[in-house]
């Protein structure tokens, strides 16, 4: 007879990237949430987040023996993760900048005038929005995956519906560099490109599967932006 667990859940290495994952995720939401933080802190740990989620799945399989229970957990909180991380995160991101911008401080002080007040107004519409797509997003794949399957065996390839949740820890932290490097107020381009981004989750086309090529040019870009971050924050301590 099976010994009966004292704690519910999985906690062998199969999912410790995802848990890592959702740490740095946590993280970089209250660095950036807090007095103290910044959005640019949040971005370094959105591009961890990032890292650690693109191995999650290959460190998973290599587990034989997975009991069904085992990979359906794993599928779910692999998109519990995602959401926190790239759907949360992204906008705390955002909501920072907003405060270092001194739009959203001088609507909570009263200060602002009508016209920012409605304008700040919009882009937490916008973020609200950003995130419910990411939500459905996450929620159609996962409620997919038996149609995948059956593609996949029946066409030999995979395809994603809508853009992949994940793509945000290369947008995001890649618009956070242009903001700097240019000297120019992106704030509330950031918002624009999150409604732009939070479009194309729910967006009803096909991207087929990146490849072995594509995840290595991917791995590059996300070298170079997450070393640009970094040089950013010392600069800037």
């Amino acid at each position: 007879m099976e010994k009966e667990k004292k704690m519910i859940g999985v906690y062998d290495y199969t999912v410790i990237l995802t848990y890592l994952s959702t740490i740095s995720g946590a993280i970089g939401i209250i660095i950036t949430m807090s007095g103290l933080g910044h959005p640019y802190g949040g971005a370094v740990f959105l591009m961890i987040s990032g890292l650690l989620d693109a191995f999650d799945g290959t460190v998973a399989r290599t587990k034989k023996n997975r009991t069904e229970f085992e990979k359906e957990f794993g599928a779910q909180i692999d998109s519990l993760s995602d959401l926190i991380c790239f759907g949360v995160l992204p906008v705390s991101m955002g909501i920072a900048q907003l405060r270092v911008n001194g739009a959203f401080r001088d609507v909570v002080r009263g200060s602002a005038n009508t016209a920012n007040v409605w304008m700040v107004v919009i882009l937490l519409s916008i973020a609200a929005f950003y995130i419910l797509t990411a939500l459905v997003r996450l929620a159609y794949f996962n409620s997919t995956a038996s149609e995948r399957a059956a593609q996949k065996e029946r066409e030999g390839r995979e395809y994603f519906t809508g853009l992949p949740v994940t793509a945000a820890a290369i947008i995001f932290p890649l618009t956070l560099i242009v903001h700097y490097f240019t000297r120019a107020d992106l704030t509330f381009f950031y918002f624009w490109v999150l409604l732009i981004i939070g479009t194309l989750f729910i967006g009803n086309f096909k991207i087929p599967k990146p490849g072995m090529k594509f995840l290595i040019c991917i791995t590059i870009i996300g070298a170079v932006e997450f070393a640009t971050l970094i040089f950013i924050l010392v600069t800037n301590i």
